[in-house]
């Protein structure tokens, strides 16, 4: 029964696929050149800084461990958030309205930098 299935891929599905993969490649690429280019002075910042913190969580776990940590955090946050939504959430305001105030005054000291309207 199985080998009279057909199991081939059509030319329309690739293209549709590798269209679709080519919008998000530009998206991405363009994103990188404001980011280091420094479009953005705030933006270009919090790139830097997660690159740098990122460079101590690589030097203290290699790739296999991150792996499963990452897959293991993405089968038990969904869990863990419905059980807690409240009290996450109530958090994540008060984290969220700190940095966004940090933020602000980050950004009215900084010359030449104006603040994002939202």
């Amino acid at each position: 029964m199985y080998l009279d299935k057909d199991i081939g891929i059509s030319s329309e599905l690739v293209h549709k696929y590798s269209d679709t993969t080519l919008v998000h490649i530009n998206c991405v690429i363009k994103e990188l050149r404001r980011l280091f280019l420094v479009e953005d002075l705030v933006d270009s910042l919090k790139f830097a800084v997660l690159m740098w913190i990122l460079t101590y969580v690589g030097a203290l776990f290699n790739g296999l461990t991150l792996l499963i940590l990452g897959l293991i955090g993405a089968f038990s946050w969904p869990v863990i958030y419905e059980k807690h939504q409240a009290q996450i959430d109530h958090y994540y305001g008060l984290v969220n309205k700190q940095i966004k105030d940090v933020l602000g005054k980050i950004q009215a000291k900084i010359p030449g930098s104006k603040p994002k309207t939202e």
